[in-house]
């Protein structure tokens, strides 16, 4: 087991190149504006939504109130109990909503053109968004969602369970746009697109799951460690 290093400081570009990361969780994180972004691209209200989360960011970056902004790591060792601090709830509860939401409305979305032959991803987001939305926060307060409970002590397991999530939301997100885009050049009927669509999404979803499950990708190692005692894992402390 490798021993801990306890860096006194994170670097400035370290902590620099975290605010573009959640400029973007709190610019995408209003439903009814994403759904319009992707169905329109951007109009006058994205762009001032952005400019008051860019402000924002930079701020609370600055003053090292953003995960992997401070100054230096505040969780050092996997099992530690230590309070969650505030900033770190709101930040990853957001980036779970931003993770699971949009993803699973597009796999109902997908399924739904499937068995009835309708395309309803606006009405989806109309409809379930701020519903899904509200059961992350649910879970939240009640201590369940990774990285955001009250103390820190799983951070060891849970921080590989978020990027696991990371790894297989993005990926096959990319994937699905790049099957409505180059559907139009397929000559194949709505039928078998709408399952093509379908297949790729769920295929490339459960191929990055398994890879992440299985630690082949960054950070997504689970370190399970036993209540009362402390890892001698070496911690890094990217958000």
């Amino acid at each position: 087991m490798k021993k801990v290093v306890e860096r006194e400081r994170n670097k400035g570009y370290y902590r620099v190149l975290h605010v573009p990361l959640w400029i973007w969780v709190f610019w995408i994180l209003p439903g009814h504006l994403t759904a319009a972004l992707y169905a329109h691209g951007p109009d006058r209200r994205h762009w001032i939504w952005l400019g008051v989360v860019t402000l924002i960011c930079a701020w609370r970056g600055y003053v090292a109130r953003l995960p992997g902004c401070e100054m230096r790591p505040y969780i050092t060792h996997y099992g530690e109990e230590k309070p969650n601090l505030w900033y770190r709830v709101i930040c990853y509860t957001s980036a779970w909503i931003d993770l699971l939401v949009p993803f699973t409305i597009n796999l109902i979305g997908l399924i739904i053109n499937v068995v009835a032959g309708k395309y309803q991803i606006d009405t989806l987001y109309s409809s379930l968004y701020y519903i899904l939305a509200g059961a992350i926060v649910l879970a939240t307060v009640l201590d369940i969602t990774p990285r955001a409970r009250r103390s820190t002590r799983g951070e060891g397991e849970e921080k590989g369970w978020f990027y696991i999530a990371v790894w297989t939301v993005v990926p096959t997100q990319l994937a699905g746009w790049a099957m409505w885009r180059l559907g139009r050049f397929m000559n194949l009927s709505p039928a078998h697109l709408g399952l093509l669509r379908l297949v790729a999404f769920v295929g490339f979803a459960t191929a990055f799951f398994c890879l992440g499950l299985f630690g082949k990708f960054p950070r997504t190692t689970r370190y399970i460690v036993p209540k009362g005692t402390i890892s001698d894992v070496e911690v890094s402390a990217g958000a």
